[in-house]
């Protein structure tokens, strides 16, 4: 591997400076993705009981999810008046809802009945004159106040003015609803800063919600997104980026109340420095016969959960797609490349051979990358998200360019669909709900589509069932592997305590600084004993 001296911020390759410089279109890279804010260098220690301990998600609960601005839902999902969608966080539940035909017209009510604490609504729909309660058929207005009480003579003490249905603050931003219970938080757009200057390329508002996807996930929310905020992973878990991903010469940023990681594309990975560059063979495919970039061995589908690892004498073992021997001399394996070859495939992608897509014209590789996506984009794109392909750097449209609006909400940069959002699972610290959601280009200047209903996903679900992701649901099936062994690991680690690296995983750090922040505790008291509880 090709490695740093201790502390600095970056590896031997080359930095993402010198790839906007050789950009052919250097001239167009936008100032927000050459402004540099790196997290000065700093040790941090996190106890691990932030990850697992009921008296920490309490506190989560009352000072951060009762304080702070959360994405909620889309607006498409609430075209019409009396439209409502169920938004639940934690052991708090909100029903957002379109009370009028005014785009500002949408409302957040506590999802509870002021009689006995029913939900209102367990579910999302449509076309609501009032908002009744299925208990005893108390009854609210679409604007909160008090509609009706049956056998209303029974209950003297209850003022219709005071039994309005409690309201969260409601805020937009492209296309996305915003809420915070907290009625003394400043507006959305101060607390999302100049986050919206990194997405002027294709506005949000001009994108709808392609593809919507939701998996109970077996691990804390926190420990969930985190294995999605740095690059420094890849080299354990995807060993099929390598070739195509500079994950140790990432760059990483923090700003306001958001952070930044940008990982080239079309350019290998600085860990294959001192690697031999093995030569494509006619039948590798990309998800049942590859070559690992690290050892050279090739891992080739036998059988549904068994894999065939071919060392560079021809030496051949079997393992299962976990990565767990079962005969040969060979006896260890990167399970991670076992679960992509042995694990389940998606359909129709069985037979895509492997392809690195490098011109052979002595074109610059990021460059070629760059003028196919600019094909495909005209191709995609309408006259009224006035962009012209060619006016666009490469690096907006190869790279890997994610950001962290604090404290859930990931959505990448530029051109890339993907945007996730991180909840834990009810009450429960060891279970969250990881989302994924692909926003395309709306091909209407008038009307996005239609959301893409959510398809859910269980616990024990493999990704590839979500047939909506394509191939990217084997990305996200690598992930699966390490973290449900993160959240028993974070129990058992017997200094009680994580450490993050100093820059790749700077935005990490920067997250649990804000988090520190925003409950109001100090990790090192933690450490020292200090119990949250106190805090509450």
């Amino acid at each position: 591997m090709t490695e740093t001296l201790t502390g600095t911020d970056r590896s031997a390759g080359v930095s993402y400076e010198e790839l906007l410089d050789a950009d052919s279109r250097t001239d167009r890279v936008p100032d927000h993705l050459r402004a540099a804010s790196p997290m000065p260098a700093g040790d941090m220690r996190v106890p691990a009981a932030v990850y697992h301990s009921r008296a920490f998600h309490d506190l989560e609960v009352e000072l951060l999810w009762k304080k702070v601005w959360q994405l909620a839902c889309h607006e498409d999902e609430l075209r019409g008046v009396g439209d409502y969608v169920v938004y639940d966080i934690a052991d708090l539940s909100y029903l957002i809802v379109r009370t009028g035909e005014g785009a500002d017209d949408i409302a957040a009510y506590r999802n509870a009945c002021l009689h006995r604490g029913r939900k209102l609504r367990e579910c999302d729909g449509h076309g609501a004159k009032v908002l009744r309660c299925a208990f005893h058929g108390w009854s609210w207005r679409l604007d909160g106040s008090l509609n009706e009480i049956p056998c209303q003579w029974d209950f003297p003490s209850v003022d219709a003015d005071d039994y309005g249905l409690p309201q969260a603050q409601v805020g937009r931003y492209g296309g996305f609803v915003f809420i915070n219970p907290d009625p003394e938080a400043a507006p959305l757009a101060d607390f999302l800063g100049s986050f919206p200057d990194t997405q002027a390329t294709l506005p949000m508002e001009n994108r709808y919600v392609a593809v919507h996807v939701a998996k109970v996930m077996p691990v804390n929310w926190k420990a969930c997104q985190e294995a999605f905020m740095e690059a420094y992973h890849v080299v354990a878990t995807h060993p099929t980026l390598m070739e195509t991903m500079g994950d140790a010469n990432s760059r990483y940023d923090v700003f306001e109340n958001f952070s930044r990681a940008i990982s080239p594309n079309s350019t290998r990975s600085p860990h294959l420095a001192n690697k031999p560059a093995y030569e494509p063979w006619p039948d590798g495919k990309q998800f049942c016969r590859y070559r690992h970039p690290m050892s050279g061995f090739i891992y080739e589908r036998a059988d549904d959960d068994v894999v065939h690892v071919i060392d560079n004498d021809g030496n051949v073992s079997v393992f299962d797609s976990d990565g767990v021997w079962v005969s040969g001399p060979i006896t260890q394996a990167d399970p991670h490349l076992c679960l992509w070859i042995g694990g389940p495939q998606v359909p129709g992608f069985e037979t895509v051979p492997v392809s690195i897509n490098q011109p052979d014209d002595g074109t610059p590789w990021r460059e070629y990358s760059a003028d196919m996506r600019r094909e495909e984009l005209r191709r995609t794109l309408s006259a009224h998200h006035g962009v012209d392909p060619d006016d666009i750097c490469d690096a907006e449209l190869v790279d890997a360019i994610y950001y962290s609006v604090f404290p859930n909400w990931s959505p990448w940069g530029c051109f890339n669909a993907i945007n996730y959002r991180f909840r834990p699972n009810g009450n429960d610290p060891d279970s969250c709900i990881f989302e994924v959601m692909l926003m395309a280009p709306s091909p209407d200047a008038d009307r996005r589509p239609d959301p893409a209903k959510v398809v859910h996903l269980g616990v024990d679900d493999d990704w590839t069932e979500a047939l909506v992701l394509g191939p990217l649901a084997k990305i996200f099936q690598q992930d699966s592997l390490n973290l449900p062994w993160v959240q028993r690991g974070v129990r058992n680690i017997e200094s009680e305590q994580v450490v993050f690296a100093n820059y790749a995983e700077s935005k990490i750090r920067d997250f649990h600084v804000r988090l520190q922040t925003q409950l109001g505790i100090d990790y090192a008291e933690m450490m020292a004993g200090v119990p949250v509880e106190i805090r509450l």
